[in-house]
């Protein structure tokens, strides 16, 4: 059981690893070309309709998804009855979305938002087809199948995308982008999962089905109302100039934390929920999932702060220079992102979904605070507020675990502080460089070299890559056994 548990946990990370780095590196390219192509109006005409897009991610991703995964014995008519709750589900959704569209405009002053918030809708109903497939792929550790399906897709989804804003279609190309990937995937899916879905509805499956992921689609919903609260206020309060540069840099900030968070949660979720009767074997993989996390999360985000003006003035040019500062408090709030993930994700993986509901509830209180305190301030006070409300999460998320697994904040920060020793030197390093060197290019190139060579050594000097170093060639010794 261990060494199938390795092969699998080696061999889902390493695919899903080449899929994020793929998907994302196309993401950011086209992302690059649109926003040079593009206004921030635009970008912010669609980020005020980001929590309904992000609400549609998690019918996608999460509730019956996650239950079939958990679930140990799943049959075909539990499939089929999670195919057609979530359709039922999405067009309920899609209805509302589509008669309370003009409010939506009034709200924003935004006479657009009204067709833009129906088109786009759309996504609900043509994602509802791709969840059982996915969660499919995903229950067998299968991510080389889910990495081409998502390449393939977010390619031609982007070109459609670039054809449209060189056209001049303007927040249109966003939006041709988005439905365009998804109704790409509703054909790759089938073609990849080999499993023709059917219109089979169970009770009894149905109640047990959502007694699991409805927790889970609750506290992701709750959680997108709230991550996005910030969203909604500033395009209310300021104006959607002002959510484009604010969108932009949470893009930025999210393309790395979002990687490395989907890379580890897709592959340690279904591994640690076959572990689930194996406790001591499933905490030491959640250490360790831990420990690499913070080893690579932490000084790719700070070293993205540091650099974050030649990285916008190099890419985006000058009309995107306010997202700087924007961009460097995003970077440090989302560093906490996959770690917090990864606390709560343990919870998931024993069938206690309703602890991760009670726990990613109580951090309503702190949020809505913070947001209260700096959404009358400025859109800047607004990111630091996110870097404080995240570094305090970190330590609720971590909380549970710690009580279960004796394994909490303090001791997974401790087991860090090499770490953050490395990141201070390589911060020093490249702050002297960037200070005496006022070279875009240099800075961005050189410094980022100058960091991460710095980081490197600090690492190796204090024993760090050779301890991951060795776990790793363990890992990989016996998948090849396996």
């Amino acid at each position: 059981m261990a060494e199938s548990v390795r092969k699998q946990l080696t061999h889902g990370i390493a695919w899903n690893f080449i899929e994020k780095v793929l998907m994302e590196g196309v993401q950011f390219i086209i992302g690059v070309i649109l926003a040079r192509l593009l206004m921030p109006s635009d970008f912010g005409l669609i980020g005020m309709l980001a929590i309904f897009i992000a609400i549609s991610n998690v019918f996608i991703d999460g509730g019956f998804a996650k239950a079939l995964i958990q679930k140990k014995d799943c049959q075909d008519i539990d499939f089929s009855t999670a195919f057609v709750a979530n359709i039922l589900l999405a067009t309920i959704i899609y209805t509302v979305l589509f008669f309370t569209a003009p409010l939506i405009a009034v709200f924003y002053d935004e006479p657009i938002l009204t067709t833009l918030t129906r088109v786009l809708a759309l996504n609900f109903l043509l994602g509802s087809f791709n969840i059982v497939q996915r969660a499919r792929l995903m229950a067998k550790v299968d991510f080389k199948s889910l990495a081409q399906i998502k390449v393939i897709s977010v390619i031609l989804g982007g070109l459609v995308g670039v054809v449209m804003a060189y056209r001049g279609l303007g927040v249109w190309s966003l939006v041709g982008q988005t439905i365009s990937t998804t109704i790409m995937q509703i054909f790759l899916f089938p073609f990849y999962s080999q499993w023709k879905p059917s219109f089979r509805f169970s009770r009894d499956s149905f109640k047990q089905l959502f007694g699991f992921g409805s927790k889970l689609m609750i506290t992701g919903v709750s959680s997108v109302i709230i991550n996005n609260i910030s969203t909604i206020c500033i395009g209310r309060v300021y104006n959607s100039i002002s959510l484009g540069f604010y969108t932009r840099a949470s893009q930025f900030s999210q393309l790395i934390s979002f990687t490395v968070n989907d890379v580890l949660g897709n592959v340690t979720f279904p591994v640690l929920s076959h572990l689930q009767d194996e406790r001591d074997h499933m905490i030491s993989v959640y250490r360790k999932t831990l420990y690499l996390t913070a080893l690579v999360i932490f000084p790719i985000m700070i070293l993205c702060a540091l650099l974050a003006k030649p990285i916008i003035l190099i890419l985006l040019t000058e009309k995107w220079l306010p997202c700087v500062v924007l961009m460097q408090w995003l970077f440090l709030a989302r560093m906490f992102t996959p770690l917090s993930s990864v606390n709560m994700n343990i919870l998931n993986a024993i069938g206690r979904s309703d602890l991760f509901l009670k726990l990613d509830f109580s951090k309503i209180p702190l949020i809505i605070l913070s947001l209260v305190i700096t959404i009358p301030i400025s859109v800047e006070a607004i990111c630091i507020g996110s870097f404080v409300t995240s570094f305090i999460c970190f330590f609720i998320n971590a909380y549970l675990p710690g009580r279960m697994f004796g394994y909490g904040a303090w001791l997974q920060i401790k087991d860090w502080r090499y770490i953050f020793l490395s990141i201070l030197i390589m911060t020093v390093f490249v702050l002297l460089f960037t200070h005496f060197v006022e070279n875009m290019w240099l800075q961005m190139f050189v410094g980022g070299a100058i960091g991460a060579i710095s980081y490197l050594a600090c690492c190796y000097l204090f024993g760090l890559i050779n301890k991951e170093m060795i776990d790793m060639i363990k890992l990989r010794k016996s998948s090849k056994n396996g």
